[in-house]
């Protein structure tokens, strides 16, 4: 019964923005962490930013530290990804992740594509 449906990704030039968003439902979403992941293609799932329930704490891997920020609207039951300063290496499947139960609970993932 966990959802997690995102959106926002798309093809972008390098040096460009996307935000991308998380829609929840199933669970009370005011609860939970909640983290973005992304899979590159031949690569292996890395975890990208965490974010507290409360929406403190935020986590970032060394590799987007800076460009990009987490950030949730617990009242839209929303968890976001605002990418800026975007490199070709950030082309991956991005997907949403509840930090719930044993396990977790993961979205679809939403495509974002970063060339010229």
């Amino acid at each position: 019964q966990v959802q997690l449906v995102e959106s926002g990704g798309g093809l972008v030039q390098p040096g460009g923005s996307l935000r991308l968003s998380c829609a929840a439902s199933g669970f009370t979403f005011s609860r939970y962490a909640m983290s973005w992941y992304r899979q590159a293609p031949g690569k292996e799932r890395e975890l990208v930013a965490l974010i507290t329930s409360a929406g403190g704490s935020p986590n970032y891997a060394d590799s987007v530290k800076g460009r990009f920020t987490i950030s949730r609207d617990n009242a839209k039951n929303t968890v976001y990804l605002q990418m800026n300063s975007l490199k070709p290496e950030d082309t991956a499947v991005y997907y949403c992740k509840a930090i719930i139960g044993l396990k977790g609970s993961w979205g679809q993932g939403t495509q974002v594509t970063v060339s010229s």
